[in-house]
């Protein structure tokens, strides 16, 4: 039982490898879609792993054994493993929860404070435009999403870079990027080999934007100009808009403008298998041992509570 528990937490550790594995073999749109749902799936199991492992060390406690109705010895491996084990599941699960719930409370405020930021700036359809000197743009999420420009961005850009950069912002919004951003984040609380993706994935929306607009734009190359230009103007540290809220200006921007300036080809069909197939494997593998593993102690549980046979 101890092990398959283990496996969902070790599982983690390969995903920021082959989270860049897949951003290079798939299209972004896809790759997005792909890295996001393994390590959310990741995520859970690894949480689910650590709860479990926490609760075989709890029970064997007597206080908590008999609060618990056992009425016979709860069968694990020695308790030399599964203490050690136990306490480190614990302190993993309550700090997990301790520094998401601190996360969402955070990015709480920072999307309460943009969105009032861009309710007293001037409205053109979905365009909000701060009086602001710093230069910086962003999709902001909401009802309705919103497409917040300083005018120091508006400066720095000329009229056809300014339209491909508005373009870029509300291919984020119209995608719903900031789902995928915000759950990374969450997913990044729950297990620290996690954290890494979320670089992954903010550039994942990032180049399905970029393609998104340039489809729309008709002219990469000033799209790429725009996004390098937005990137040089903008100050290194953004204001208080949310780390969900996808920018132009985020990931690494040469490799975004190299690769909207190469002529776009499709991946070879065997590495976007295999590139897929590698993600599936994994959330199946973890997903697999953390049900099973969660399973065998329920029924370790039942048979110690005298309901099940051994």
């Amino acid at each position: 039982m101890t092990a398959l528990l283990v496996l969902p937490l070790l599982l983690p550790f390969a995903l920021p490898a082959l989270a860049r594995r897949a951003l290079g073999r798939l299209a972004p749109a896809t790759a997005l879609w792909a890295v996001t749902g393994c390590a959310v799936a990741l995520a859970c199991c690894s949480l689910a792993a650590f709860g479990a492992l926490a609760l075989v060390g709890l029970l064997k406690l007597p206080v908590l054994a008999s609060l618990g109705e056992l009425t016979h010895p709860l069968r694990t491996a020695s308790g030399l493993v599964v203490l050690p084990t136990a306490v480190t599941g614990a302190a993993m699960l309550a700090l997990s929860c301790g520094t998401l719930l601190r996360s969402v409370v955070r990015q709480a405020r920072a999307l309460r404070a943009a969105r009032a930021e861009a309710g007293g700036a001037a409205v053109a359809g979905d365009l909000c435009v701060v009086d602001a000197p710093g230069a910086d743009a962003y999709a902001l999420p909401g009802r309705p999403h919103r497409v917040v420009v300083t005018t120091g961005m508006l400066r720095a850009l000329d009229g056809p870079e300014r339209e491909a950069l508005f373009a870029h912002e509300r291919a984020h919004n119209a995608g719903g990027h900031h789902w995928f951003l915000a759950a990374a984040e969450l997913a990044a609380h729950c297990h620290p080999a996690l954290r890494p993706v979320r670089a992954t994935v903010r550039l994942a929306a990032e180049r399905a934007a970029d393609e998104a607009a340039a489809r729309r734009t008709g002219d990469r190359r000033v799209l790429a100009r725009a996004i390098a230009r937005a990137a040089l103007a903008a100050p290194s540290s953004p204001g208080a808009r949310p780390g969900f809220a996808a920018a132009a200006t985020t990931g690494p921007v040469p490799a975004r403008v190299h690769a909207l300036l190469e002529a776009p080809g499709p991946p070879a069909r065997a590495g976007r298998r295999a590139a897929t197939a590698l993600l599936v494997v994994c959330a199946a593998v973890s997903g697999f041992a953390a049900v099973s593993g969660t399973a065998d102690f329920h029924h370790r549980v039942e048979v110690a509570q005298g309901e099940a046979r051994p």
